[in-house]
């Protein structure tokens, strides 16, 4: 028997019908899987948010102004957002780092200064970054993995706070995949009907201005500092065998380019729900995630990691504290039909 049956042979012969855990028996697999683990296990749970600003806001492609990304972010710091009160419910670490808000924090508000430039460029006119910026943001956020990991932490979560940033990830989801770029755009922080139409003749116009090449360019061309940082992070994070968690739309944007630059980082990768923003389902479908969580939430700041939590932690209790059969002393009625050790 190999490793890979005996992780499904324990799965199977927890006191319960084969299957019967549903998903919860997928997960333990997975993260058993990864850790190579009878018994895997997560430590030091972290979420790190990166926030930045994007030139494309300019055209009026956000519900909110720009103001608000670093009104949040202060948000954040004085503990008063989604992030926060998941994040304190599940235990999970929480770190805010600016990439690119344009704004001066002061000092000593608990946020993480790593701004490689006060948002991108508008995209209408120009790329929104370099490639060389692209790359220094990218290796920004996997220093920050490797500080984590270094900490005793293995398994990390991102999210985003960005106005405008839905722009960025449509255009990514119509680049790397193919989708029409009329199936990617949707209401972001609450564009009525009209202001949606405005943001798709915005954003075909972008899409059809470039023709970037490789991954790097395409992130380059059309994301933001905050997607760059994370897709770095991702892909650190699967270098050092990390559990990795997705969030919603922004976050798997950056999952999308890290994974057109190295698919494997799906074996590593939970997809903790499905947000309610067009073209995540898209973006999961490309990827072949398979969502823990349907809540219909569009948030972001990693919020649907923190919900997920939880239950990723019930699949391993399952794994690691329920009775087999035998300890039980509970009759197996498919032990006939199950793969014996």
């Amino acid at each position: 028997m190999n490793f890979e049956q005996a992780l499904q042979h324990k799965i199977d012969s927890r006191t319960k019908p084969i299957g019967s855990l549903g998903k919860l028996e997928d997960i333990a697999f997975k993260i058993g899987t990864v850790q190579r683990s009878l018994t895997p296990e997560l430590h030091k749970p972290t979420i790190l948010v990166f926030a930045a600003d994007h030139g494309i806001a300019d055209e009026g492609v956000s519900a909110s102004p720009k103001e608000v990304t670093y009104q949040m972010v202060m948000n954040f710091v004085h503990g008063g957002a989604g992030i926060n009160v998941f994040s304190r419910q599940h235990g999970i670490a929480l770190k805010v780092i600016d990439a690119g808000v344009d704004y001066d924090f002061p000092e000593g508000l608990g946020i993480i200064n790593a701004k490689i430039a006060r948002g991108t460029h508008n995209m209408l006119h120009e790329p929104a970054m370099s490639t060389e910026t692209c790359r220094k943001a990218m290796d920004k956020g996997a220093e920050f993995v490797r500080k984590e990991h270094e900490n005793g932490c293995n398994v990390i979560g991102f999210g985003e706070m960005g106005i405008a940033n839905t722009s960025p990830a449509s255009l990514l989801l119509h680049k790397f995949a193919g989708t029409p770029i009329e199936e990617c755009v949707g209401k972001g922080s609450g564009l009525d009907e009209a202001g949606v139409r405005h943001k798709y003749e915005i954003l075909k116009r972008i899409a059809a201005k470039y023709t970037p090449v490789t991954p790097l360019e395409t992130l380059a061309t059309f994301g933001g500092l905050e997607i760059a940082m994370m897709c770095g992070a991702v892909l650190e994070a699967k270098r050092l065998n990390m559990i990795i968690l997705a969030d919603g739309f922004i976050a798997t944007s950056a999952f999308l380019a890290a994974y057109e630059m190295q698919p494997d980082i799906l074996d590593n990768t939970l997809f903790s729900h499905s947000s309610d923003e067009r073209g995540h389902k898209q973006m999961l479908d490309y990827l072949h995630g398979d969502p823990i969580l349907h809540l219909n939430l569009r948030l972001g700041e990693g919020t649907g990691v923190a919900l997920a939590y939880p239950i990723i932690r019930s699949a391993l209790i399952f794994l690691n504290e329920m009775s087999n059969f035998e300890e039980a002393a509970v009759y197996d009625m498919e032990k006939k039909n199950r793969p014996q050790a």
